[in-house]
């Protein structure tokens, strides 16, 4: 019984964790991001099994895991409150051309960011070829062009 309340509070934990880290922490990762997950993995899996290192522990905190993931997913289909609390919503950071400055900060989001998915998705170049750029609910950034008159 302690093995699963570990593992049902070890995922709240990391669930608060990277929600409050933003919706681009993982998106544009960097060796060092890559770095600090592994230590973050292995902290947590010492964490969930403490000195309990069986395969039936194992096979029991994956189940935890997974089946708390699927309860979560399931209170969310019925809570549209709770979903956008938990995974928060689409966010328009680019008007016009125009960087909205504070809500980029908040997200921590750079007109470089922007300006590198514009040219992956859209081939644009400029920020005035950008009619609106949305940070979405999973980090990556969509890009409405502007119509050509």
């Amino acid at each position: 019984m302690d093995l699963m309340i570990r593992g049902i509070a070890v995922y709240l934990f990391l669930l608060l964790i990277f929600r409050i880290s933003g919706k681009r922490s993982l998106r544009n990762a960097t060796t060092f991001d890559f770095a600090m997950l592994l230590i973050v993995a292995e902290t947590t899996q010492q964490a969930l099994v403490g000195d309990d290192s069986s395969v039936t522990s194992a096979f029991l905190l994956i189940v935890v895991l997974v089946g708390t993931d699927i309860l979560l997913s399931l209170v969310k289909r019925w809570s549209p409150r709770l979903d956008r609390l938990l995974e928060g919503q689409p966010l328009v950071i680019l008007r016009n051309g125009v960087p909205l400055r504070r809500r980029m900060r908040l997200e921590r989001v750079d007109e470089e960011d922007i300006l590198s998915a514009a040219r992956e998705t859209r081939g644009l170049d400029r920020m005035e070829q950008i009619k609106r750029a949305v940070l979405e609910r999973n980090g990556a950034i969509s890009i409405v062009p502007r119509r050509e008159p």
